[in-house]
């Protein structure tokens, strides 16, 4: 699987840790992020890796800033994109099995690293279980598509 990876500088040390450990999975990598400690706009590291994703570039994408929060916004305002914060694996299991989720992202300041790694693992491993689910991620769609 390739997947995008994006972060702001405040989750600078977390990325490397996580790029990393996503390739020893086996998986593709994909660096949208700041590979600098210097102050930067996580806005724009969530819309290039929600746009790789949105455009088939990646298969989804994990989004790293200091709470996961304002880089969750920036991802979830590209259509078809539907990011969601987790600071725990169970999240992470249900926003891939109930919502389809193709981006996830955290906080370096809320999780360590094994968390990280734990999230990772659940998102990576869920599989979006369709039926009454897959009616809900259609309204959601509906309700972009009308803007």
């Amino acid at each position: 699987m390739k997947i995008a990876i994006g972060n702001d500088h405040a989750a600078l040390d977390l990325k490397w840790e996580i790029a990393e450990y996503v390739k020893e999975l086996g998986h593709e990598v994909v660096n949208y992020g700041t590979d600098t400690p210097e102050s930067c706009n996580y806005p724009e590291y969530g819309e290039k890796v929600a746009r790789a994703v949105a455009a088939g570039e990646a298969d989804c994408g994990i989004l790293i800033c200091g709470t996961g929060v304002g880089i969750s916004l920036a991802a979830n305002k590209v259509k078809g994109i539907r990011c969601a914060v987790c600071s725990e694996p169970v999240t992470a299991r249900l926003v891939k099995q109930h919502n389809n989720a193709n981006i996830i992202a955290f906080g370096a300041r809320i999780v360590g690293v094994e968390m990280a790694k734990a999230i990772v693992d659940a998102y990576l491993n869920a599989e979006f279980l369709g039926g009454r689910h897959g009616e809900r991620v259609a309204m959601i769609t509906e309700i972009e598509e009308k803007g």
